[in-house]
């Protein structure tokens, strides 16, 4: 049964989706404006079923998780809650599943916690040394809060338009003006830095030993694969690549039965998807 609850990490609140039980699966979204862990992993963490332990936080600054005070957004942040979050849970092993921002979190999170993350999976990831902030993400992160900005942030999310819809459109531009304020720390101008804030040094990458599956969108303009994907496979031990045709930024959403049927390959080890690339 899917649960919502705030769990204290290092004395603040991080507001928690989780469902089912079994093996540990951290699940972290995005950073567009309105993102929480709930809307961007509810429907993949339901079709998965209830084999998996899925435990997909709020991340700092975004839905019901605040910024600690002091502290301002940012990879170490993110890295450090979503670790602390799994040692309040009692949680020793685990493997992560990172959307856009969140995979850049999740491979961060490989490198420092090496004896706890079993496996990565990280989807139109960043964090590659060196890649530029695409004018989609740029546009992104600057989109204001209400059904105009959400239409056009939704628009160059995906390939295919027709998913575009009115109640897509009144959700997100709902969900954005809820996290407003918060979300306005985050990225302010010039954005350009913070997408040079969130890519992994090299040697930080070598250090991963988890297998990791990166997934992609052929038609992804917010993280290019030439700049955000194909990068990677020369800094990863054991990575492997899978790009889905006719698919932007979102392939859980765009392909979402092919989506969770490789996901839920990769985290049981079927070795089918353990060839390296």
């Amino acid at each position: 049964m899917t649960a919502l609850r705030t769990v204290t990490v290092d004395g603040s609140g991080v507001h928690v989706m989780e469902d089912g039980t079994g093996p540990a699966v951290l699940m972290l979204h995005g950073s567009g404006p309105g993102t929480t862990g709930s809307g961007a992993w509810a429907t993949t963490a339901q079709a998965l079923g209830t084999s998996w332990h899925l435990v997909a936080p709020d991340q700092a600054g975004f839905g019901r998780t605040p910024v600690p005070a002091g502290a301002s957004g940012g990879l170490r942040l993110w890295t450090e809650q979503a670790a602390g979050l799994m040692d309040a849970l009692g949680v020793e092993h685990y493997a992560v599943v990172g959307h856009s921002m969140g995979g850049a979190v999740a491979l961060a999170l490989a490198a420092a916690r090496p004896q706890q993350v079993t496996r990565v999976v990280a989807v139109s990831t960043m964090g590659a040394p060196g890649a530029p902030l695409s004018a989609d993400l740029d546009a992104i992160w600057a989109a204001p809060a209400g059904p105009l900005g959400a239409r056009d942030m939704l628009r160059r999310l995906v390939f295919d338009q027709a998913l575009v819809t009115e109640p897509a459109v009144d959700a997100r531009a709902a969900a954005m003006r809820a996290g407003e304020a918060a979300f306005a720390s985050l990225f302010p101008p010039p954005r350009a830095r913070w997408a040079d804030a969130l890519a992994l040094p090299a040697q930080t990458l070598a250090a991963i030993r988890a297998p990791v599956l990166l997934v992609h969108g052929a038609e992804d303009r917010v993280t290019p694969i030439e700049t955000a994907a194909l990068p990677l496979l020369g800094h990863l031990a054991d990575v492997r690549l899978h790009v889905f045709g006719r698919c932007g930024h979102v392939p859980a959403i765009e392909h979402p039965h092919d989506f969770r049927r490789l996901l839920s390959c990769f985290l049981a080890g079927d070795e089918a998807t353990r060839r390296p690339v």
